[in-house]
């Protein structure tokens, strides 16, 4: 009965073993597994939120200057 054995072989699973050699390693590896894609979203979620503060910061700037921002829209 070839067609009912497992695949692949039990041998090979014990084979693709990784080596944790404490519980902190073992809980890190789980989660860097399991939010990989939450992390890509949070990445993402960081930057726009940089770029919006930057943004700010810039408006900020230039209405600081002598005369806010009715001058500075006259120069452009």
């Amino acid at each position: 009965m070839e067609a009912f054995e497992s695949f692949p072989p039990q041998e090979e699973l014990f084979d693709m073993q990784v080596g944790i050699r404490s519980m902190g390693t073992a809980l890190r590896l789980a989660e860097s597994v399991l939010l990989a894609g939450g992390q890509r979203q949070a990445r993402r979620n960081a930057w726009a939120a940089v770029c919006e503060n930057r943004r700010y910061a810039a408006d900020r700037e230039r209405d600081a200057l002598p005369g806010g921002p009715a001058v500075e829209s006259a120069r452009r």
